[in-house]
């Protein structure tokens, strides 16, 4: 176990910006060139050609060839869309899970657990000590016992990033996946490795915190910032996944 020390949409919107995220990582073009993003996906959503319609001027008019979606989706869908981006990214905000559940202690062991606060349609996560919200006595040299939730996420995140890139977990890793995957090279592993930033980016909200509980064995919250243990046995498992990712692209 590594330990390391760093201070301190509803589905429509969450399938675009996954797929759109994928889609761009893997480096797909459309019929010009350009890569398919999210934006490409937007305006393939808005099409109304797939309604069976042809558009002149901003004008709809009934086409000549057969629709291939079905108005009912296509206004359900549009339904989504047009309701405020505010209160659409607030409530995929709220379906995100919190990645650290379990895993967020403080300095004296008391777990820090997900709550939650909201001021109209925005929400505010944190990660809150058990022992202020059962209002125990605490002593101030604990730490904080309150934290927002993206900013120890981040830190967690990038403090993760950072280890895997570390020549001392590439060098355990490597050895790992020599025993699981003999066959592969070196070069193949390390380049396996170093797509997981491109991984992080099309995964859902769901799949990171997966990717999380497997990485991390614990984050203690401490006055000098976060000490985060992380789980070799997971890394290896996580890069196992990602080189039969990439052999599996490569053999397409």
């Amino acid at each position: 176990m590594q330990r390391s020390s760093t201070s301190s949409l509803p589905i429509v919107d969450a399938g675009v910006d996954r797929h759109g995220k994928a889609l761009a990582a893997e480096g797909v073009l459309n019929k010009r060139g350009k890569p398919i993003d999210k934006g490409f996906l937007y305006k393939l959503i808005n099409n109304r050609v797939y309604l069976g319609e042809a558009v002149h001027k901003g004008t709809a008019y009934p086409g000549e060839h057969e629709a291939i979606i079905d108005r009912d989706l296509w206004d359900k869908v549009h339904a989504i869309l047009q309701t405020s981006p505010r209160l659409r990214a607030a409530n995929t905000r709220s379906q995100t899970p919190a990645m650290l559940r379990g895993l967020i202690f403080t300095e004296t062991g008391t777990a820090m657990t997900p709550t939650a606060t909201k001021k109209g349609s925005k929400l505010y996560r944190y990660y809150t000590s058990m022992d202020l919200i059962r209002n125990r006595p605490t002593d101030n040299a604990s730490g904080p016992l309150r934290l927002p939730a993206g900013m120890v996420e981040d830190a967690v995140i990038g403090e993760i990033r950072r280890l895997i890139a570390t020549p001392e977990v590439r060098a355990r890793v490597l050895a790992a996946l020599k025993e699981d995957m003999p066959h592969i090279s070196s070069e193949d592993a390390i380049a396996a490795l170093g797509e997981f930033d491109k991984l992080w980016g099309s995964l859902f909200p769901a799949e990171q915190a997966r990717i999380v509980q497997l990485l991390v064995a614990r984050v203690t919250v401490g006055t000098a910032g976060l000490a985060i243990d992380l789980r070799h046995e997971g890394i290896r498992s996580l890069a196992r996944q990602m080189m039969e990712r990439q052999l599996e692209k490569d053999a397409a």
